[in-house]
């Protein structure tokens, strides 16, 4: 069964408005607005071909040659600009840039982004239905087309770690009977759905009797067990990893999501194109996780756009990606051409080279020229989940892993996570002093504190391999569950980074010395703050340059590592705040790090 999410193009359908256009079109009716002297990308034959446009409300009601027509309430001269339907990201967490989307939209519109797919499983997995309700009425009424994904792994490795809620098939069921939500978001617990578990059949089983989409989340899978997903109804995939991966998905029949937020990831799948000869109709583009000042200062879609451009991916192909594949993805006939008939959501770019926009239309209003918005945004909706740091203060003594009844001196074996990034399970040997263990010189504690009022010790663990520390950095930023999590050595440091997330409702935070040397302050979920989306970006610069003191020998930034070091339904070992875990096996170190 499928279907298109409900209203996808109401008001195109409404039989006054389709009749003014064909008027208009056969010229009995003038148009209400008509751009003139530009060149039309087209995404079905791959031509760049010298056309007007004459625009009817919402609408594109005709696509003729050059000065063939005059009448309209106002003309807008192009002078050869290019016109592209506007830019679809067909995957995204707007808590990644920790704005919230009114924040989201004044930046990225001007970009030329039109539509976006916003999968709110962080805000889930902090506020739960009450949070998801907040997140499609911050959607409504903005010149950004925000369509809303039903998380469905909230939490996203269950019984590995705790979050803010639970969804069980029937609030997967409830969120998809609202005519905001398009489908199931990234279905992150691959082993629940390879293994067929109650919890992750049912879910996904809400998604496939609602005739939306099921997105996916296929880290590593391959061979049988990427079959075994595919099988189960997940159609889609952006943990891209390589040639090999990307191959074997688009084998698979998913729709590939390249990702701008791992540009390297994205590029080796250019390879993949290569050795095809041609670039599939089910590869589109997304951006997964922009932080702030990345988002203001490079962009969004438009980011990774000339990025594949730069690689030597054509640039017709780039644009057909990121609207006609992406339209047709998400069943939403409406979207991703410049023809008559289709919504006129329409960018024009000075060249195709690196893509500067210059104007940006959203159903037939210009909203964006030049890098700015020109109409008013609404006031952000209200009122935002807040106050949901539920944690009393910490101590020192809980960085702190015991070795009762063991001698001062004695050697012992302590399980570690190794190697940032792809972790992996090891071992070190470390001393005991004082009935506790001595961290080996290249280690540090990880430590994860539930935040949602489990009252319980920290999930503790011992990361090798992640530089050299300073001091400590503490976030409520981490993926998933996003409880708060301390990273460094000195256990007085760890106590000030934590407690001053506690005290101001999460965010994150550089201490070193025991004082804080940069705080970004998100109240919203934890995750999100209200504050114009630039002010916010250059609060993260700052808190970025302040985690190059705090660590240092990193080869990948300490920001990133540090929020998705808990991704624990990823394979091999992440600490979440029940212990050290794995996704894909299930195994957890709870109890003792003493091997």
């Amino acid at each position: 069964m499928t279907s298109k999410p409900a209203k996808a193009a109401a008001d195109l359908d409404d039989p006054a408005l389709r009749d003014r256009a064909v008027r208009a079109a056969s010229g009995t009716l003038p148009f209400d607005v008509l751009l003139t002297g530009g060149r039309v990308a087209d995404m079905v034959t791959g031509e760049l071909r010298a056309a007007d446009i004459g625009l009817v409300g919402p609408m594109i009601a005709s696509v003729h040659p050059p000065a063939s027509r005059s009448d309209a309430a106002r003309i807008v001269p192009l002078d050869g600009a290019i016109v592209a339907p506007g830019l679809i990201d067909t995957h995204l967490h707007i808590e990644s840039s920790m704005i919230t989307p009114r924040g989201y939209a004044e930046i990225v519109v001007p970009q030329g982004t039109t539509t976006i797919c916003w999968d709110p499983h962080e805000v889930g997995n902090v506020g739960g239905l009450d949070a998801v309700r907040w997140a499609v009425a911050a959607s409504r009424d903005l010149p950004l087309r925000i369509l809303v994904e039903a998380p469905s792994c909230v939490p996203s490795a269950p019984g590995l770690e705790r979050s803010g809620s639970v969804f069980d098939a029937s609030a997967l069921s409830e969120m998809l009977s609202w005519p905001e939500v398009i489908g199931i978001a990234e279905v992150m617990d691959m082993r629940g759905v390879i293994e067929r578990s109650t919890h992750m059949s049912t879910i996904v089983q809400a998604g496939l009797d609602s005739g939306k989409t099921v997105f996916g989340h296929a880290r590593d899978l391959k061979d049988a067990p990427l079959q075994a997903y595919c099988a189960a109804g997940v159609e889609s995939d952006h943990e891209l990893t390589g040639e090999d991966d990307t191959l074997s998905k688009l084998r698979a029949g998913m729709t590939i999501e390249l990702r701008g937020s791992h540009p390297a990831m994205a590029i080796e799948a250019l390879h993949a194109f290569e050795k095809l000869g041609h670039v599939p109709q089910t590869v589109t583009l997304c951006t997964d996780d922009i932080f702030p000042d990345d988002l203001t200062a490079r962009g969004g879609i438009i980011a990774l756009m000339r990025l594949l451009v730069g690689a030597g991916m054509r640039p017709l192909d780039v644009l057909r990606c990121a609207t006609l594949n992406a339209a047709r993805w998400l069943r939403r006939n409406d979207l991703g051409l410049v023809a008559p008939g289709r919504r006129a959501d329409l960018v024009v770019f000075g060249d195709l080279d690196s893509f500067p926009v210059e104007r940006v239309f959203v159903s037939g209003r210009e909203v964006a020229a030049n890098g700015v918005m020109t109409v008013p945004l609404r006031p952000d909706a209200s009122p935002a989940p807040t106050s949901t740091m539920h944690l009393t203060p910490v101590t020192a003594d809980m960085f702190r892993i015991p070795a009762p009844g063991i001698a001062d001196g004695a050697t012992v074996r302590i399980h570690t996570v190794d190697t940032p990034r792809f972790t992996r399970w090891a071992e070190r040997e470390a001393t005991v002093r004082d009935g506790a263990v001595v961290l080996p010189d290249d280690c540090i504690y990880m430590a994860v504190f539930n935040r949602y009022g489990a009252n319980s010790p920290p999930g503790l663990g011992v990361l090798a391999g992640w530089g050299t520390w300073h001091g400590a950095f503490a976030t409520t930023i981490l993926h998933d569950s996003h409880n708060l999590a301390v990273f460094g050595r000195n256990p007085a440091d760890l106590a000030v980074a934590a407690n001053v997330l506690i005290a101001c409702g999460g965010g994150m935070a550089a201490v070193i010395g025991g004082k804080p040397l940069s705080v970004l302050d998100l109240p919203v979920c934890g995750l999100l703050s209200e504050d114009p989306p630039h002010k916010v970006a250059e609060r993260f610069a700052a808190l970025r340059e302040a985690s190059l003191e705090v660590a240092s020998g990193l080869s990948y930034p300490l920001v990133k590592l540090v929020i998705g070091a808990s991704l624990a339904c990823n394979p091999g070992p992440h600490v979440t705040d029940l212990g050290i875990t794995d996704g894909m096996s299930g195994r957890i170190v709870t109890d003792s790090l003493i091997a």
